[in-house]
């Protein structure tokens, strides 16, 4: 193997980083930086969906305290903790539905340049939309969402089925639309990124189980470690970024 996949796939992981917890579409990012890279090094859009789990552990690493106290918080029968992992899990389930029915479709369909420019720029004016409208927030913090709130953000959350529009800013908008403040609005996009990634990846590694073998995974493993770091890196600044300044500027980069 040539190093021309390692110096690709190293690329590739730090857009994928970057990207993946902004409201810019990581997948948009991953396929138009592909297809400029001409990488094809792994079949199917297993690479893609595999390096998300580094920007993943990136999330669990810096929020590992709050994770855990939700953890024990669950086994005491803590309140916060309880209403914590209840909108998670309502907030999931929508797109995990509708991304197991309409698998093939996505994949074969939706995955191309002119999809991605497309949800790009309507997902960029739906951002800066939503910043002027200004919406009164009511909610401060993920613990104090309630199921209403969690199921609402969860069915935005399903126009990331579509490459481009952004899993994260699907997220916000809905958050900011329910009236949850920027800062609880991205941490929750964050949280809900965990179940959402990791599922499909099961699924898209399951799905090109015969074409992948080990050979792979040198690549993948670059790709992984590129984005654990550069995720690292861009989500501590983005919190407060966002605390301070909104999302508008993202909007009008896409």
């Amino acid at each position: 193997m040539s190093e021309t996949p390692f110096l690709q796939a190293l690329i590739l992981g730090i857009v994928e980083g970057v990207t993946e917890f902004l409201p810019i579409s990581s997948t948009g990012h991953l396929v138009i930086a592909g297809d400029m890279l001409g990488f094809d090094a792994i079949p199917g859009e297993v690479f893609e969906t595999s390096i998300q789990i580094g920007a993943i552990l990136a999330i669990c690493t810096l929020y590992r305290e709050r994770l855990r106290a939700v953890t024990f918080g669950l086994f005491k029968g803590d309140a916060d903790a309880r209403r914590f992992a209840t909108a998670i899990v309502l907030a999931t389930m929508p797109m995990i539905l509708l991304g197991a029915l309409f698998y093939d479709f996505i994949v074969s369909v939706l995955f191309s340049p002119l999809v991605v420019a497309s949800a790009f720029i309507l997902g960029g004016a739906a951002i800066i939309l939503i910043e002027r409208l200004q919406i009164e927030a009511r909610v401060s913090e993920v613990e104090a969402l309630t199921p209403a709130t969690a199921l609402k953000i969860g069915a935005f959350q399903c126009l990331a089925l579509i490459p481009g529009m952004s899993r994260a800013g699907a997220t916000i908008i809905g958050a900011l639309i329910a009236g949850v403040e920027r800062k609880a609005a991205a941490e929750f996009s964050f949280f809900l990124a965990i179940p959402v990634i990791i599922g499909a990846t099961v699924f898209d590694v399951w799905g090109n189980r015969d074409v992948i073998d080990s050979s792979h995974l040198p690549v993948l493993a670059t790709g992984f470690v590129a984005a654990f770091f550069s995720a690292l890196v861009v989500v501590k600044w983005f919190v407060g970024f966002v605390s301070r300044h909104g999302f508008s500027i993202f909007g009008w980069y896409r």
